[in-house]
């Protein structure tokens, strides 16, 4: 139940936030289950995978998915990710520990700069993403007249990279990547921000799927008894999340956010600590 629980508050974020919503699987997960990282972080990929899946072909209808983009992600992270589980299951628990606090200061400070600054992109950064379209951004990735992407030598090396990044990142802390999927390729292409977010889900449940199967060839042993109820949870809070999305206001809902990764950064770091 405790399993079901936290699952449907992780999808229901992820419907919500859309991509970047998965870093909180982790620290519900360690916090509800006593969990440590390495056992936590293969679980809460399994629901990311399963939850981003979901938005993945919901998103299909609304705005155009990248796939190509995607898929490139995935296969360097197919790389990478056996690189980040490796370093995982060598590396002292209060490093990776502190690292994953880390990255949710970074990011809950980056929420909170882009809700003041682009409160029109914040709105649109969820699961849901229909709206009007916003300007695109760097030049690295270009699109031709028919609006699909053009596959330069810059182009490939760029995607493939952004994919290898999160995908050591999923092996090393358990996370999606959505939190560096979505600026990276916000600020490297000509692709909207609905694009952006739409080939973010895909590219997030492959790299997740990517990092569970390699955690599994690994010998990591997945608690899945609690991993089954967890991932029914997260469906079932996806679902939600994105039917209450469009009523709450972008940059509100992006605040709110990174105040409850401040808090599990909060409560991470007094676990590392030893206060409780």
């Amino acid at each position: 139940m405790i399993a079901a629980i936290l699952g449907a508050a992780v999808g229901l974020v992820l419907g919500l936030t859309g991509a970047g919503g998965s870093i909180l699987a982790v620290p519900l997960l360690m916090a509800g289950l006593g969990w440590t990282l390495p056992e936590a972080a293969p679980v809460a990929l399994l629901a990311v995978c399963a939850a981003t899946t979901f938005g993945t072909v919901a998103a299909w209808d609304v705005t155009h998915v990248r796939y190509r983009a995607a898929l490139l992600m995935a296969l360097g992270a197919v790389v990478t990710a056996p690189l980040g589980l490796l370093a995982a299951q060598r590396w002292p628990l209060p490093l990776l520990t502190s690292l994953f606090t880390a990255v949710l200061v970074l990011v809950a400070l980056r929420m909170i700069v882009q809700a003041r600054r682009a409160p029109a992109e914040a709105a649109i950064v969820r699961a849901s993403v229909a709206g009007d379209e916003l300007p695109a951004g760097g030049p690295l990735v270009r699109l031709n007249e028919r609006g699909r992407i053009r596959w330069t030598g810059p182009a490939l090396a760029t995607v493939a990279g952004i994919g290898a990044a999160t995908g050591f990142l999923a092996g090393l802390l358990g996370v999606g990547g959505g939190f560096v999927i979505v600026p990276a390729l916000r600020a490297a292409s000509e692709l909207s921000i609905h694009s952006v977010v739409a080939t973010s889900l895909m590219a997030i449940a492959l790299i997740s799927g990517v990092a569970v199967v390699g955690a599994l060839v690994q010998g990591v042993q997945l608690h899945w008894l609690q991993s089954l109820p967890f991932v029914a949870g997260a469906l079932g809070g996806m679902v939600a999340g994105r039917r209450l999305a469009p009523r709450i206001a972008g940059p509100r809902l992006q605040q709110g956010f990174a105040g409850l990764m401040l808090l599990a950064a909060a409560a991470l770091a007094a676990r590392t600590a030893g206060l409780f």
